[in-house]
């Protein structure tokens, strides 16, 4: 039998559910709530038959439990989505060993929400904001995961986050048309150089800054474009390097997958140097290196576009480690939010922007690019008056002549 208990302490009112439970030795478990509410709705949940309440026998522990959201991303994939891919997986599991860590002193239906709150306050104390923050969603994504299954009757993480900062918090950095004009007339330079090794770099790397600033694609998708991407009218991405680029996996989410249009002339130069100039590979790499293996971001962040933003007088003087130094104005992944001002600047529906993106919902659009929507929208926007709407004169005399 379930009863409920009012406790008063230190940290204030709270209420005690004791429950029947086979998994101590007492034969009762507790969880304690800050509402009597909550209390309510567990203990009618924990009148339940006993098979309902511990669904799997194995599954006792925090660590047992974050075993099982391991299993579950990694065979068959959360919420009916696709399994992850084995970075994401290496993440999640780096997460599950801080949470494995901690020295939890309940089992898993004993937990309640202050232990979840207790546990954040040690995250806090020996991990950054930010790595509080992932692993303390990953806790929670278990509790929801065990929930849904029956596994754990209550959701003991609703409520307890740490907010991090997001990296869209500053203004994305977009460079100019005249600044990417002269990038590109920088690339043209290049490769038609009289150095015969430069020339071939850039028989390469134009293509490349062409298509990056024509699609509006992240630098790891472009890195490994297939040549059965190249359509008639645009270019088919379906795949991209997996985190430190180790190895070509499909696309993140389901939404990177998209075909976007290209100009003629940037496909026609993408399709001419995948006929004549790539070498053969095993991987159908359209801009593959000497080897046949696909390049490294960082290789073309300094030889292929640093170089272009030098050519170009793109370059800007910082302080490092107490030293003056030159460095490119941009990065690669800058020339993707270009591409989504010239969007914006066109006016292109939002719903065909996060498509073109690839974005999986519209928040991401309108979290990195919204100032620059309403900057778009309050360009264009006459100045109306309510009535003036309505065609409507005011009638009589004005109250306000002489």
């Amino acid at each position: 039998m379930s009863d409920i208990r009012k406790r008063i302490g230190a940290k204030g009112t709270t209420y005690q559910v004791r429950y029947p439970s086979k998994a101590t030795k007492s034969g009762y478990a507790f969880a304690t709530f800050a509402t009597r509410k909550e209390a309510l709705e567990f203990r009618d949940k924990s009148r339940t038959p006993e098979a309902a309440r511990t669904k799997r026998a194995d599954i006792r522990t925090v660590a047992d439990g974050v075993q099982k959201l391991l299993d579950i991303c990694e065979k068959e994939g959360r919420k009916g989505r696709e399994p992850v891919t084995r970075y994401t997986l290496d993440n999640y599991e780096y997460r599950a060993n801080i949470i494995k860590s901690y020295s939890w002193e309940k089992e898993l239906q004993e937990l309640s929400q202050p232990d979840v709150i207790e546990f954040r306050s040690w995250l806090l104390a020996n991990y950054s904001r930010e790595v509080s923050h992932k692993v303390l969603v990953t806790f929670h994504s278990m509790v929801e995961e065990l929930v849904s299954r029956s596994i754990m009757m209550h959701d003991i993480a609703a409520g307890v986050t740490v907010s991090a900062a997001s990296r869209y918090d500053e203004p994305v950095n977009i460079p100019t048309e005249r600044e990417v004009g002269a990038l590109l007339t920088a690339a043209d330079k290049l490769a038609n150089s009289k150095n015969i090794l430069l020339q071939k770099t850039w028989q390469r790397y134009r293509p490349m800054l062409y298509l990056a600033v024509d699609s509006g694609m992240r630098p790891q998708e472009y890195l490994v474009i297939s040549k059965n991407s190249i359509k008639v009218t645009g270019i088919e991405v379906n795949r991209a390097l997996d985190g430190g680029g180790s190895e070509i996996s499909v696309t993140k989410t389901r939404a990177g997958r998209r075909t976007i249009p290209l100009s003629q002339g940037t496909l026609d130069m993408v399709r001419y140097y995948a006929d004549h100039h790539a070498v053969k590979n095993d991987y159908d790499l359209v801009f593959p290196s000497s080897n046949g293996h696909w390049q490294s971001i960082r290789n073309w962040r300094k030889r292929g576009f640093g170089r272009a933003c030098e050519e170009a007088g793109l370059m800007e003087t910082v302080f490092e480690a107490g030293e003056k130094i030159e460095r490119p104005k941009y990065k690669p992944y800058d020339l993707r939010h270009f591409y989504a001002s010239l969007l914006i600047d066109q006016r292109v529906n939002l719903k065909r922007i996060q498509t073109l993106m690839g974005h999986r919902n519209i928040q991401t659009t309108l979290n990195v690019y919204g100032h620059l929507i309403e900057r778009v929208e309050a360009a264009a926007e006459e100045r109306t008056s309510v009535l003036s709407v309505l065609k409507r004169s005011p009638c009589g005399e004005s109250v306000a002549s002489d």
